[in-house]
């Protein structure tokens, strides 16, 4: 009888969780390839630090977006005052309402960190064409930017 009681809140939870975890496991992942490829690049070309780091710091927007979103859902929630009732439904809504960042934020994150790797060997042979690896990086992010508007606009609908 207590878990129905709580099942707004843990729905609630459940979608904050998400929200921050999926962006985040696929930040991680594609910041930490990319990141194991520019090492390699560094030891032939220390010089070369700046351009890669860029690259590398480009699959990482993705977990910032999550963590976001989480905020959002516990603020309009009001999980962050006490005593905040929450009824199954609009648990249920906050869940629904992540699923665009959760979901579209943990493979933007992949697929970007796939592209920033590429990026990085493009740059390895030719410095000069940093410009045009950033460019098709920041394609990828495109998607993840619109999955955390509509996830941000349904939890502001959340009455």
């Amino acid at each position: 009888m207590v878990f129905l009681e709580n099942l707004g809140l843990i729905l609630t939870l459940m979608a904050g969780a998400l929200a921050a975890l999926l962006p985040g496991i696929g930040s991680a992942k594609a910041v930490g390839r990319v990141g194991e490829m520019a090492a390699g690049v560094l030891t032939e070309d220390p010089n070369k630090f700046g351009k890669l780091l860029i690259l590398q710091a480009l699959p990482g927007t993705q977990g910032i977006y999550g963590l976001l979103t989480w905020f959002m859902v516990l603020q309009q929630s009001g999980l962050f005052d006490e005593g905040a009732a929450i009824s199954w439904q609009k648990g249920l809504a906050y869940l629904m309402a992540v699923l665009p960042i959760a979901i579209v934020g943990y493979f933007s994150a992949v697929y970007q960190g796939r592209v920033s790797e590429a990026g990085v060997a493009l740059v390895a042979k030719r410095p000069e064409e940093q410009s045009k690896a950033l460019v098709m990086a920041a394609m990828v992010e495109t998607y993840a930017i619109l999955a955390l508007l509509a996830s941000v606009l349904t939890i502001f609908r959340i009455a």
